[in-house]
């Protein structure tokens, strides 16, 4: 059995988009696994003592740490279930997927939610995420998010090249979903388990598609509640 080591907020609700792929991706391998939740105070206390993020899965004693690595690391070692990359070179595309949902994708969304992030946290781990987040953005919390009703729509115009792709055909990795729409998937997941402010709209091509992620793998997705 593989344990997940994941991060959660106050009520145990797993909101990492990092942690969400690699459940994800876990699925898609047809791989058992359980999941260890953890709050960010408690991470470098974990196995190894060596970890600094999460996700990190523990499979029968080899520990690996890193979305990407761990990907790599299923699709290498459990190379009979399906492919999370395709053929050819599906893995080297999925790498460019991956880098515009953290330089463009990522940064959209926490500017639009980071004090949601920040309300939804554990008591013990407040001081530390304000504080590293106000010093990463130069503000408080409050100023990032502020404004975002009119910000959101210079974010969605953002989303066109997605868009085009998800009218074109129903998933990132074409008939059916990969590694690729997992990345993506990710970054919404990320968002609707700790806020209510709606990112994208109903009638939205990407809306319809996010529907459809949440569906998969009898629901893992949207079995997981967001706060209120």
């Amino acid at each position: 059995m593989i344990t997940l080591y994941e991060l959660v907020g106050a009520e145990g609700r797993s909101f990492s988009p990092y942690c969400w792929r690699t459940r994800m991706a876990l699925a898609h391998k047809n791989l058992p696994y359980g999941t260890a939740p953890l709050h960010y105070s408690d991470i470098a206390s974990i196995l190894d003592g060596k970890q600094k993020t999460v996700p990190v899965i523990d499979d029968s004693g080899r520990i690996v740490g890193d979305s990407w690595a761990i990907a790599n690391y299923l699709e290498g070692s459990y190379g009979r279930g399906p492919s999370l990359f395709g053929v050819g070179a599906g893995r080297d595309l999925t790498l460019f997927v991956q880098s515009w949902t953290a330089d463009f994708l990522h940064r959209g969304v926490i500017d639009l939610v980071l004090l949601d992030v920040y309300e939804q946290l554990h008591e013990s781990d407040k001081p530390y995420f304000r504080e590293s987040r106000e010093r990463r953005f130069g503000r408080p919390l409050e100023a990032v998010q502020a404004g975002r009703e009119t910000r959101v729509a210079a974010f969605r115009a953002g989303l066109q090249p997605l868009r085009t792709t998800l009218m074109a055909q129903p998933w990132l990795g074409g008939q059916s979903p990969l590694y690729a729409d997992y990345l993506v998937f990710g970054a919404f997941q990320w968002p609707r388990m700790v806020s209510r402010f709606a990112l994208i709209a109903e009638d939205d091509p990407i809306a319809g598609w996010f529907e459809r992620c949440l569906d998969l793998f009898d629901g893992l997705g949207r079995r997981a509640l967001p706060g209120n």
